[in-house]
C-alpha cells in the first residue's frame, strides 16, 4: 500500500530574483511515462534555459526507482533537491519538472537548492493523493434472486464490489485485503444460508481517496 497522485497534473510559479521557476507534476506509472512527461515539458517550453527533473517509481517488491536531472544547473543544486522533496512527500509513482527561465541574476548554489526545492513544494500543497493497494479477488456465485440483495448488503458493510457477471447465475468478484477474507466469508455465509462461498480469483490493485 501507498501513496500516489490522482490523475490531473499540479502547476505551480515562483519567481526569485527575476528568475521564473514553474513547476509540474504528474503521476508517472513507470520510468518511461516519467521520461515522456520530462521530453513533453521540454517541448512546451523550449526557450526555457533548464528543464530539471526528479521522479519515484513504484516496483512492487523492490526499492523504488529513483532518477534526478540537473539539467545544466551547478551539480546537485536542482534535481537531487527536488528528488528530496518528493521523497518527504511520501508519494510514488511521481515525476516533477521545473522549468527555469533565467533573469540575468545568480542565485549560488544555495540559493539555486531553496529555490527548486520550494518550486516543488509549492507544486505539492496542490497534490492530490490516492492510496493505492493490493487486494486479493474472489468470487461468489449466486442465484439471480440472491444477486441484488446480497450485493446490497456487501456494499453497506463496505466489500468492494470490483465485478458482476450475469449469467445463468450471477458472479460477484469481491476484492478484501488478506487480514478481511475471514470476516467477508463468514459473512456471504450468513447471507446465503450458507449456500455461496468464496473461490479465490488472485488479487489486483485498486485505488482510494487519501
Amino acid at each position: 500500500m501507498y501513496l500516489r497522485p490522482a490523475e490531473e497534473i499540479c502547476t505551480a510559479e515562483l519567481e526569485i530574483k527575476r528568475s521564473k521557476f514553474l513547476t509540474f507534476i504528474q503521476r508517472a506509472d513507470t520510468e518511461e511515462a516519467a521520461r515522456d512527461f520530462i521530453t513533453a515539458i521540454k517541448s512546451q517550453y523550449p526557450d526555457a534555459r533548464h528543464h530539471c527533473s526528479a521522479f519515484i517509481c513504484h516496483q512492487e517488491g523492490f526499492t523504488p526507482i529513483e532518477r534526478s536531472s540537473d539539467d545544466g544547473e551547478p551539480s546537485g543544486t536542482a534535481g537531487q533537491p527536488m528528488l528530496d522533496v518528493l521523497r518527504g512527500s511520501g508519494v510514488e509513482d511521481i515525476v516533477a519538472v521545473v522549468v527555469r527561465y533565467f533573469g540575468g541574476i545568480k542565485l549560488g548554489a544555495g540559493g539555486l537548492v531553496h529555490a527548486y526545492s520550494e518550486a516543488v513544494s509549492l507544486g505539492l500543497e496542490h497534490l492530490r493523493t490516492v492510496v493505492r493497494k493490493k487486494v486479493d479477488l474472489y468470487n461468489v456465485e449466486l442465484t439471480h434472486a440472491q444477486a441484488g440483495p446480497v450485493e446490497a448488503r456487501l456494499r453497506a458493510a463496505g466489500v468492494q464490489v470490483l465485478d458482476s457477471d450475469y449469467a445463468q447465475k450471477v458472479t460477484l468478484t469481491l476484492g478484501v485485503e488478506a487480514e478481511g477474507v475471514a470476516t467477508l466469508e463468514a459473512l456471504v455465509a450468513e447471507l446465503t444460508s450458507g449456500a455461496a462461498t468464496l473461490k479465490n480469483a488472485g488479487h489486483t490493485w485498486v485505488e482510494t481517496p487519501s
